[in-house]
């Protein structure tokens, strides 16, 4: 979960300085959705996807995961699938929020390497405190 990690007072999270690397920038096939996004849109570059994140991981406390399933990968050829499930922590100055979430990605071989044409996440907003035995305390 590199990247997505935040802890009070770290720098400015920045998306595409992190994650962008991973992403297809030059095809037009890139779809990317994550249904925590109170405003459900779908990106179509990397740099729109971050669009939607930093403004809310900027106004977080702090943000903690952990892997609770997977990464399941499928490959062939020039196309791959994984899935993974995280969970998560987001503290807010309002309070914390713990949620699962299944991530879906489909990678595309690219003289670059692989890259991510497709994201999709589906979250579960968990009753508070569910995650207490699964993520330390960090304060």
């Amino acid at each position: 979960m590199f990247g997505w990690e935040r802890d009070e007072g770290d720098a400015p999270f920045d998306f595409q300085r992190t994650f962008g690397g991973f992403y297809d920038s030059d095809s037009p096939d890139v779809r990317l959705y994550d249904d925590f996004d109170p405003e459900q849109r779908v990106a179509t570059t990397a740099a729109g996807y971050g669009a939607i994140w930093e403004p809310a991981f900027r106004g977080m406390v702090s943000a903690h995961h952990a892997v609770d399933d997977g990464p399941h990968v499928i490959a062939c050829h020039d196309l791959a699938a994984s899935t993974l499930v995280f969970v998560a922590r987001v503290t807010t100055p309002d309070g914390a929020t713990d949620i699962r979430t299944t991530t879906s990605l489909v990678w595309r071989r690219t003289p670059g390497g692989w890259r991510i044409v497709r994201e999709h996440n589906s979250s579960r907003v968990l009753p508070a405190g569910a995650l207490d035995d699964v993520l330390p305390d960090r304060r």
